[in-house]
């Protein structure tokens, strides 16, 4: 039997990447990364108010770039064999769009307005929005945030649109409708933008958009006219069905199979979040715990639907049947900052360094900087009166989101130094995961496994050992450098009808694990008593 080919592509906050996968082994046959042009200059965000907006150029660019970049050096058999292209992508990540689909931002006259691109998942401009939503749904006949944890969060897909048609009158005027970034680029290589019929992600839906079942759909237009009148029209332009990841969004276009070398018979499935096709990828399986390490995490659970869904588990981002694969319930958590910590913390001791000393000495410092801490601090002794830090600097996604939330160190003094204070935000940022897993375990969900994937989880030795010894449980590490490409790829070869399911890809395309860190007893019992050192100034704190 002649080998097919399929391409999964990840868009992260960063880059995008493509990665080319034999469907019947998984053997990787090319790959690329683009980085975003216009995100790279900082263009469109203003941290200090935490908008973070991309233009949706840097998708389109991206999407050709890694595309015909991972097939630039396969063999012609190769290319005749690509049956099936999947897209993840960050979430939720939404944007304003006319009656064509067409992002405002593709437009002349919103080419340069943050308001008309789309709303990076990292964006917290809408959190009053996001406690107006809250307020409502806990005082209406249906508590539409039932399943969404009890408590929906300004990441999310209605919170940032009220926002912006809040802000912005020109936005107002010219969006017909709202589409997420998976949706919309998955979308755009079928050549059928139109948002009242292309198919949209019930991942996406389901964990950002309060789309489920039981409300026939989204919520009812008489609770999003209460919220606001100015949302009253917007369900009939939106969608009421949804779709999961095995299935097609439809063939590759004349125009796109054009620009990218492949034929039309190509099939696009439908996307998803990068974090629920890095599950995939890192082969999960039922009360799996998968951690998507990155600028931030992602955590990703997946149960049978007869053990768990009748459970409405607290504070997370959702749970949604199919999400993650077709038939199981898809839970997700996660922390709005975790590498961003360690980002944050090198930016702090560069910045007067470029500011004095130029562009190339802080930028040699900042390559070496994170892997000197951490070698650094590795030789420190966990004690139980050492520094207590809270991940919070971006607000708290879960449990109980709360993205009004500052971070903190406490115990500091005239002998603190770098290293003590990086050993005490990666354990901030353990301890965050650490509230994820009780929250689950208290939820009656057990978690039998811990699985990591991501930059973080590749790259940091001391990061990861600290994590396994403050949850007290070993952790694998998946071996695919790009687990959500890996995992894009593994749905396209469903969605293309090579695999019959999630799990027949999973088994056939995965590449297994290549680290696994074990907690170290000593370590382990005193960060018990650090950790809840950590809860207590976390209540302190959220408190004060």
């Amino acid at each position: 039997m002649t080998d097919s080919y399929v391409i999964g592509v990840d868009f992260g906050t960063d880059s995008v990447r493509a990665l080319v996968v034999n469907a019947q082994t998984g053997e990787t046959a090319g790959t690329h990364v683009h980085e975003y042009a216009r995100w790279k200059q900082g263009l469109y965000c203003n941290p200090a108010t935490s908008q973070f907006r991309q233009h949706p150029l840097d998708y389109l660019e991206g999407l050709e770039a890694t595309i015909t970049g991972a097939l630039a050096n396969v063999s012609e058999d190769v290319r005749k064999g690509v049956v099936g292209i999947s897209i993840d992508t960050t979430g939720s990540t939404p944007g304003p769009v006319d009656e064509t689909g067409l992002p405002l931002a593709l437009r002349p006259d919103f080419a340069e307005n943050p308001n008309g691109m789309f709303i990076l998942w990292k964006d917290h401009t809408a959190n009053a929005e996001a406690e107006e939503i809250n307020n409502l749904a806990h005082h209406w006949d249906t508590d539409y945030t039932k399943y969404v944890g009890g408590i929906y969060s300004s990441e999310w897909f209605w919170a940032k649109m009220l926002r912006t048609l809040r802000v912005d009158e020109a936005v107002r005027e010219h969006a017909f409708s709202w589409v997420e970034h998976c949706d919309w680029v998955s979308a755009v290589l079928t050549g059928n933008t139109n948002p009242l019929t292309l198919r949209r992600s019930r991942c996406a839906a389901g964990h950002k958009a309060l789309w489920h079942s039981e409300f026939d759909g989204l919520p009812s237009t008489e609770f999003l006219t209460k919220l606001d009148p100015l949302l009253g029209g917007m369900r009939e332009r939106l969608f009421a069905d949804t779709f999961t990841s095995d299935l097609p969004m439809g063939k590759l276009s004349a125009e796109w199979a054009d620009k990218l070398g492949l034929p039309t018979v190509v099939v696009v499935g439908v996307g998803a979040f990068d974090a629920h096709m890095g599950a995939i990828g890192a082969e999960i399986e039922p009360y799996a715990f998968v951690r998507i390490i990155g600028t931030s995490t992602c955590d990703i659970l997946m149960a049978p639907n007869e053990e768990i869904g009748h459970r409405l588990i607290r504070g997370i981002c959702g749970q949604v049947d199919g999400s993650v694969a077709p038939g199981m319930l898809g839970l997700e958590a996660g922390q709005s900052a975790f590498g961003d910590v360690y980002a944050w913390f090198a930016r702090l001791i560069t910045g007067p360094v470029r500011e004095l000393l130029g562009n190339e000495a802080a930028d040699n410092l900042s390559k070496q900087l994170i892997p000197h801490l951490s070698a650094q601090a590795a030789k420190l002794p966990v004690t139980k009166n050492d520094l207590i830090a809270l991940d919070w600097i971006n607000g708290r996604r879960t449990p109980d989101a709360n993205h009004t939330l500052k971070a903190a160190i406490s115990g500091l003094n005239l002998g603190t130094d770098a290293p003590m204070v990086f050993k005490a935000l990666v354990e901030a940022t353990a301890f965050g995961s650490r509230s994820i897993v009780e929250r689950f375990i208290e939820e009656g969900v057990p978690i039998k496994k811990v699985i990591a994937i991501g930059g973080v989880a590749k790259k940091s030795p001391f990061v990861m050992q600290t994590l396994a010894d403050v949850l007290n449980k070993p952790i694998q590490v998946a071996s695919a450098d790009q687990a959500c490409a890996l995992g894009a790829a593994m749905c396209a070869a469903v969605a293309a009808g090579v695999h019959p399911t999630m799990e027949a890809a999973q088994k056939a395309m995965g590449s297994g694990f290549d680290a696994e860190y074990h907690p170290r007893a000593e370590q382990a019992a005193t960060y018990e008593t650090l950790y809840q050192k950590y809860l207590k100034l976390g209540e302190f704190v959220e408190n004060k």
